[in-house]
């Protein structure tokens, strides 16, 4: 059992990471371990617990702009932007349901590490564009700074950039400071009913073009619907089709009408209002529909939003598998049962030939060993992520196997 860590200021993670470098011992970076499955297993000689590190150092609301510790809880920085109403520009998603944890809140520090961002992500942008600087430690124990408080602050190499969703493999990051937007006043979910997914995936991407500003667009097949928790939805027993639109509450009606009289005149549908239109968001970005059994394998697949609906096709024809289809058909969340095995390698070829990648986000530890949790990459990145990989962290003492095999080798 590793030795458990927990710094409590900038200063003593710098020279634990610099006493660690010296003596080649290898670290395990953690917030509060919602994220901690997600990616290969890693087999650390200490556990560095980042929640020492928290708290938010400068919240200006009339600029927009946050600069917090990386161990900062989640609630905490809601609760700060609430007050305001304000918000993150994206929704964070938090797997605590995947990974059977109840009430676990995550760091705003494995938010970024991380990178991954839920349905407002057409729409909002991804976490790391929204992250303007960041203070961090690399694995020779180097205090560094880059980007800044605002935007023209961000210039050149954007460091930030790059570390985000590196799960903590290349530095240790100790602050973060981000961009935020104002709360919506009001939030509608136009849901149409009983399309299938190819006429769901040309109407999610209509919508999108319009001039509705559709912050979040959704497919549920019947037997993923009928698992909400919201009952005027799930006693549908039929598909559904969802178009999320944000903002002023009368722009937000008309917009919502608009869309129904536009795309869907004649068509079977309702609007949800803004509390049921925000537990439903909160089940699809937390993959919440998808977790009735804990044994099934679940992946996640990012494709052009054009080709989700025959990715999706394919998974119907050729899989027993579970999915539903967010970010226009861009993003596909997956539960597999039965042996993992025995689907990778014809679910990653075929990704692989829409230019897509599929990620295992939940499995048993031998499983990922053996079918690898990230996509494999071209052998012609491994050069340039073999010297990045070098010039952080030269003796991989940070998150060692977080990502699969060593820098040079395909992850």
């Amino acid at each position: 059992m590793p030795e458990t860590q927990r710094p409590k200021n900038e200063n003593e993670l710098q020279q634990l990471i610099a006493n660690a470098n010296s003596a080649k011992t290898s670290l395990e970076i953690i917030g509060n371990g919602t994220k901690r499955a997600l990616g290969h297993p890693v087999n650390a000689d200490v556990v560095v617990d980042m929640g020492g590190l928290a708290g938010i150092t400068m919240y200006e609301p009339e600029e927009l702009v946050m600069t917090a510790y990386a161990g900062t809880p989640l609630s905490e920085i809601n609760s700060a932007l609430g007050a305001k109403g304000q918000m993150l520009a994206f929704e964070p998603w938090n797997p605590s349901s995947i990974y059977g944890l109840k009430h676990a809140s995550g760091t705003i520090g494995g938010l970024f590490m991380g990178g991954y961002g839920g349905p407002r992500r057409i729409s909002a942008g991804a976490p790391r564009d929204h992250l303007l600087g960041i203070n961090a430690i690399n694995g020779f124990g180097e205090i560094f700074k880059s980007g800044g408080r605002v935007v023209k602050n961000v210039s050149g190499f954007d460091i930030p950039k790059l570390l985000a969703g590196s799960f903590g493999t290349l530095a240790v990051v100790s602050n973060v400071t981000f961009k935020v937007l104002p709360r919506p006043e009001a939030s509608r979910t136009v849901v149409i009913v009983g399309l299938d997914a190819e006429k769901a995936g040309n109407a999610m991407r209509n919508a999108m073009a319009s001039p509705h500003e559709v912050s979040a667009s959704a497919y549920l097949p019947a037997g993923i619907a009928q698992k909400s928790e919201i009952t005027e939805l799930s006693d549908f027993g039929k598909s559904l089709t969802l178009f999320r639109v944000e903002g002023p509450r009368p722009s937000v009606e008309h917009r919502a009408k608009e869309i129904t009289t536009s795309f869907f005149a004649g068509e079977n549908h309702l609007v949800l209002k803004s509390e049921n239109s925000i537990r439903l968001w909160s089940e699809i970005c937390d993959v919440r529909l998808l977790n009735n059994n804990a044994d099934a394998r679940i992946w996640r697949i990012s494709v052009a939003p054009s080709d989700g609906p025959r990715v999706a096709k394919w998974i119907g024809e050729n899989t027993n598998a579970e999915y539903f289809m967010d970010w226009s058909g861009g993003l596909i969340w997956v539960a597999i049962e039965g042996d993992g095995n025995v689907y990778a390698e014809k679910l990653r070829n075929v990704i692989s030939g829409f230019g897509g990648h599929a990620t295992l986000v939940r499995a048993s530890d031998a499983e990922k060993n053996s079918i690898g949790v990230f996509n494999p990459l071209n052998n012609a990145l491994n050069p340039l992520i073999k010297r990045v990989k070098q010039s952080f962290d030269p003796n991989e003492i940070l998150n060692p196997g977080r990502m699969g095999a060593k820098a040079g080798g395909a992850k």
